[in-house]
């Protein structure tokens, strides 16, 4: 009998939430209230000024209601503007404000900073071929999600 706590998908479930956990504990700590999915999301803007709120859905894989709830809260903390874009009026495009900007500077180099906290146990080598692998698996398996992640690394 194979034990649950062998099966991959109980371990990556629980590498997320240890992940989850130490974000959230890191932006507390800085006195920070944005969550992973914020973070991603303000990073895709920065990367891809202007686009559009369907596209940043696919950019960070998240489906495109989930994603609208994330960026009204962003623009609610007044991170994120929306306009209308001018190459389709149905659209709504995206742009990070000043003080998103100040704030990821700000927060870019801590995320960054605590990665291998989430790793905690592994070498520099074992973390390189762990991330490696890790994505070898979502690319193959992209197709698969319920938001499939589409265009380029924001």
């Amino acid at each position: 009998m194979v034990s649950v706590h062998r099966m991959p998908g109980h371990i990556i479930r629980r590498l997320h939430q240890i992940s989850t956990a130490i974000f959230t504990e890191r932006m507390a700590r800085i006195g920070e209230e944005i969550t992973p999915v914020q973070f991603a999301s303000l990073a895709a803007i920065r990367a891809h000024p202007g686009v559009d709120q369907a596209t940043l859905a696919g950019l960070v894989a998240y489906d495109r209601v989930t994603i609208g709830g994330v960026v009204d809260r962003l623009v609610a903390k007044k991170l994120v503007e929306r306009a209308v874009s001018p190459k389709d009026r149905r659209a709504r495009v995206l742009t990070l404000t000043p003080e998103a900007e100040a704030l990821m500077q700000t927060l870019e180099p801590k995320v960054e900073a605590f990665q291998t906290d989430i790793l905690v146990g592994l070498t520099q080598s074992e973390r390189e071929t762990l991330i490696a692998l890790m994505s070898k698996v979502v690319e193959a398996g992209n197709a698969l999600s319920r938001a499939p992640q589409s265009g380029d690394d924001a």
